[in-house]
């Protein structure tokens, strides 16, 4: 199984009055682990918009487990869960410097036109990035 790394600095403007991390700045991370998974497998999300196809969430799950603070690095790793034909499910660990668990989750993408939100099947629209995630979940 593949699990794509991207260090992130906690930045002064991501936490809250109690100087943590504020919650949904995970969800960003979340995004930027993604992006970096897609770039790490030699796909790009721009170009599967240019070509009129976007992704959204429809499912979004977060635990958070230990605080992170400002001036520490995240280090988010993330994987493919889940593939089928119509949605990709992501699966997220955010962990501090020293390896303790911070916030995990997931979150589920369907695959659908740009203008009209009509489903379309990923695996018939972008077989190569379909066979690059079964390959990263192991399933070749």
């Amino acid at each position: 199984m593949f699990i794509s790394e991207k260090l992130v600095e906690v930045r002064y403007v991501e936490t809250d009055a109690m100087g943590v991390v504020y919650h949904a700045n995970y969800l960003v991370w979340f995004e930027i682990g993604r992006t970096q998974l897609i770039k790490d497998l030699g796909f790009n999300y721009a170009e599967m918009e240019s070509q009129g196809v976007i992704s959204p969430v429809i499912d979004l799950n977060v635990s958070y487990k230990k605080s992170l603070r400002y001036g520490q690095t995240a280090i988010v790793k993330t994987k493919v869960k889940s593939l089928t034909p119509l949605k990709v499910i992501y699966e997220y660990e955010i962990l501090n410097e020293e390896g303790d668990i911070c916030c995990i989750g997931n979150s589920t993408h369907v695959v659908v036109h740009k203008e009209t939100f009509r489903p379309i099947k990923f695996k018939k629209v972008f077989p190569d990035w379909y066979e690059a995630y079964e390959k990263a979940m192991g399933q070749d």
